[in-house]
């Protein structure tokens, strides 16, 4: 039987700015998963998807501008990070997997009406979640990512981070955030992305992310990604789109959205002064935007 670790409660101690209660939901059988529920149990829903290798963590600062307007501020944990338990065993991840995972999380916890707002890995699920249980969902922001499809050849960027990723000795989870980002973040910040990972027997999750992406349209979840977007170029409901000018893995993909989805149409898109993790540099003001977009939205 796979193994299954969870990160020892007193690695998230103290951690600078993440005051929040922890929740926990089964997605799987002996799988627990972690997430943030702050604000009004009947407000809006906004559902806030982190990537790679990051964690709810990268939230803390968009949480208190959402909840100080009275939304219901949802942010999971994806197995294998952050409190959520982690496979010691590589090949218990899957694109598939993580799909079936936050599904089990929207359908348990009943989510209706949500706006999503997702970045890198948030995007490569929660784009194919609003093809898939869209009825859930009634707007969308995507920030700083994409849903690839094989199509297209990856930028240099993305293929020595999947190599540094597979055979990086020291696989520092805080410093490739730092790495992502305009400013250097402060060692407390560092220490904090890297206290889900005490160990490489924790880091599985987060090592085997960057080989799930797509990158020959042959690929399975290429396949499906493609036929995700059929259905994303009839996506008529509210979509916005964030980016960052220094984010040189997604640059320009904001354009692709824009050009493909009926609902991006004559919304205010945005492209803020900030790199990969837009919610570590941006994020009240990103949680200003969605309070907007919310308000230019409603039904």
């Amino acid at each position: 039987m796979n193994k299954i670790v969870r990160t020892p409660e007193d690695r998230f101690a103290n951690l600078v700015g993440y005051p929040f209660e922890a929740n926990y939901l089964e997605v799987e059988k002996g799988l627990q998963m972690h997430y943030l529920d702050e604000g009004p149990k009947d407000g809006p829903v906004v559902l806030m998807l982190h990537g790679e290798p990051s964690w709810s963590y990268l939230y803390r600062k968009m949480i208190p501008g959402l909840v100080e307007n009275n939304f219901r501020a949802i942010a999971p944990d994806l197995i294998g990070f952050g409190k959520s338990d982690k496979w010691v065993d590589k090949e218990s991840y899957s694109y598939q997997n993580h799909l079936d995972w936050l599904t089990v999380f929207i359908e348990k916890l009943d989510l209706n009406e949500i706006t999503l707002f997702c970045q890198d890995w948030g995007g490569l699920t929660g784009l194919r979640l609003i093809t898939e249980i869209g009825e859930r969902f009634s707007r969308v922001v995507a920030s700083n990512t994409a849903l690839p499809t094989g199509n297209l050849p990856m930028p240099d960027s993305f293929i020595q981070w999947r190599e540094f990723s597979q055979h990086s000795p020291e696989f520092d989870i805080g410093k490739v955030l730092d790495m992502g980002t305009v400013q250097p973040l402060s060692e407390e910040v560092i220490a904090a992305y890297n206290a889900p990972f005490p160990s490489e027997e924790f880091k599985a999750g987060a090592r085997i992310f960057p080989t799930l992406v797509p990158i020959k349209e042959d690929e399975p979840e290429a396949i499906k990604n493609q036929q995700a977007w059929e259905k994303l170029m009839q996506w008529k409901k509210p979509f916005l789109t964030i980016f960052g000018d220094e984010d040189r893995i997604m640059k320009g993909a904001e354009k692709i959205f824009q050009k493909l989805i009926p609902g991006t149409k004559n919304q205010e898109h945005q492209i803020l002064h900030a790199s990969h993790f837009i919610q570590e540099e941006k994020g009240e003001e990103l949680a200003n935007l969605i309070v907007q977009f919310y308000k230019n939205n409603k039904n």
